[in-house]
């Protein structure tokens, strides 16, 4: 197991330093300037093949991104079924992922 995935289990397998952890990161989205919290049904799909490319538009024209690669090595697994594309952790637990615009200081969650 390397030795970030150790540390996030043995922090987020304990109640309290779960907590702990759960308020440093509300605390730390409540500082950023954030535009909206978007869903994963919100993104646009750009499908390259081997990559997927989910983007938002921001309210300066530029976009919100993130690809398939990215979501990968934050532990999330990407599912086609035809033409639906699903996300999941691998873990089952609901997540969320911060996505600053390409242009200005905005986030979306």
């Amino acid at each position: 197991m390397a030795a970030n995935t150790k540390r996030a289990w043995e922090l987020l397998g304990n109640i309290h330093s779960r907590g702990v952890y759960d308020t440093k990161l509300r605390a730390l989205r409540q500082d950023a300037i954030g535009a909206k919290d978007v869903t994963f049904e919100d993104l646009t799909v750009e499908d390259a093949g081997d990559v997927v490319k989910f983007l938002y538009q921001c309210r300066c024209s530029d976009y919100y991104s993130i690809d398939s690669l990215e979501l990968g090595e934050m532990g999330f697994v990407l599912s086609r079924d035809r033409s639906t594309i699903s996300l999941q952790s691998r873990n089952a637990l609901r997540a969320s992922v911060v996505l600053p615009c390409g242009s200005c200081s905005l986030k979306v969650w």
